[in-house]
């Protein structure tokens, strides 16, 4: 045993050992290097189906429908350049005016509503009361409903209400606004619930223990412990709100359609009317579309730097 012992510390000694060592190392690199020769050289062919199908897909049909915002059209194969024409038109269509502010509004309304109904559940849920994981899978089921589906229920819900004082949804554009926040709060309050109980969940314990024993209150935690840490789940339950706030379509579709007379008509239904059911406004539904675009842009843009750069400060 210990000239087995005094053989092994001589090969050590030796070099041997540190030399094979050395060269396996080696070869390992050397294999590396050109397993990843080798993906550089093929990742093209395996990248280019989906750049070609995100190119067919996405690219084209949007360059084509910026293309076509500056023309007169039935068809894409007739178009005629009209320059800014359809964009005039867009400016002085009262609907489409309508629409924006109507849309706005409501935007800002449901946005501070479901996040706030969220997070105050959020909070609940994060108690340990008994029953945490059914109340969560209860409030998270709406999400789960397609949008025209939701519309109808609430229809028949809201208006079964309402006919007790003889009235109905389509009698006033405020009855069919508060009708969508209603619908809107019920879908995406859920869904936003669950981002906010993971960022809750995320707050270290020793810091909310630490806080407590230097004498913070409730208010005092929630303010300054609570709300900066989940501020990553603040923006994105905020970005994910806004902008499905904006492009509602088929719950305002089937819950009002836009009555009465177009009154609680939103933007992206404004724009589905104008290019479907307009003879000779084709043009001008595209170059709706293409405000639509930029104003939600603009919007998420500057509402995601802004709840970002609260991050960065906290």
């Amino acid at each position: 045993m210990c000239g087995i012992c005094a053989d092994t510390a001589q090969t050590i000694y030796n070099g041997n050992f540190l030399k094979e060592l050395y060269l396996e190392i080696e070869r390992i690199y050397e294999r590396l290097k050109t397993m990843e020769k080798s993906i550089k050289k093929y990742f093209p062919i395996f990248a280019l189906p989906t750049l070609v199908a995100f190119t067919i897909g996405f690219i084209v049909p949007f360059l084509m429908g910026i293309y076509l915002s500056f023309c007169e059209f039935t068809t894409v194969t007739d178009a005629s350049f009209v320059g800014l024409k359809n964009y005039l038109r867009v400016f002085t269509d009262p609907t489409f005016v309508h629409a924006l502010w109507y849309t706005a509004l409501f935007t800002v309304v449901s946005v501070i509503t479901i996040n706030v109904f969220a997070f105050t559940i959020a909070m609940l849920l994060t108690k340990g009361i008994r029953g945490t994981n059914v109340f969560r899978t209860v409030f998270f089921m709406p999400n789960l409903i397609g949008g025209i589906v939701l519309g109808y229920i609430w229809q028949i819900l809201l208006n079964g209400i309402l006919a007790n004082f003889g009235k109905t949804l389509t009698y006033s554009s405020s009855y069919g606004f508060w009708g969508l926040i209603v619908l809107m709060n019920w879908q995406q309050i859920g869904y936003m619930m669950i981002i906010y109980i993971a960022g809750i969940q995320n707050i270290p314990g020793e810091l909310i223990e630490a806080a407590k024993m230097d004498g913070a209150n409730s208010w005092q935690l929630l303010k300054k412990v609570t709300i900066p840490m989940v501020m990553p789940s603040i923006t994105i339950c905020t970005f994910l709100t806004l902008t499905n706030s904006f492009k509602l379509f088929d719950q305002n579709l089937a819950l009002t359609a836009g009555e009465p007379s177009n009154n609680s008509q939103m933007l992206a239904l404004n724009i589905f009317d104008t290019f479907y059911g307009r003879n000779g406004w084709e043009g001008v539904g595209q170059a709706k579309a293409v405000i639509f675009f930029i104003i939600v842009a603009v919007i998420a843009l500057a509402q995601n730097r802004l709840t970002r750069s609260k991050e960065v400060q906290q």
